[in-house]
């Protein structure tokens, strides 16, 4: 199994159903993909030097699962209530590394 990150953003037309939460944690909780989440409120970028990006406004919120690919973790997301809404959903694999 390999780790992935949805990054969920705040993009929705409908902003989404948030009674539709609960059951979808539910079913990533019983197939075995659910490794937590949260939503993302304000923040800032730092840079040591130089001008300093904004934050990233579109980003709304992250789950993190277990899935053993990524054409899996992309079925995942089907009940997701920000996709279900016609948001975005960007899936990253995290990498696992050498050091433990």
């Amino acid at each position: 199994m390999a780790d992935f990150i949805l990054f969920m953003h705040g993009d929705a037309p409908a902003g989404g159903d948030d009674s539709a939460w609960p059951a979808y944690f539910a079913k990533l909780r019983a197939g075995g993909h659910f490794e937590g989440g949260s939503a993302i409120g304000d923040g800032v970028c730092i840079r040591k030097g130089g001008a300093t990006p904004p934050i990233a406004a579109q980003l709304a919120g992250y789950i993190r699962v277990q899935a053993a690919s990524l054409d899996e973790a992309r079925r995942l997301v089907e009940g997701n209530p920000v996709y279900e809404a016609g948001g975005t959903i960007e899936i990253r694999e995290l990498p696992r590394s050498g050091g433990g």
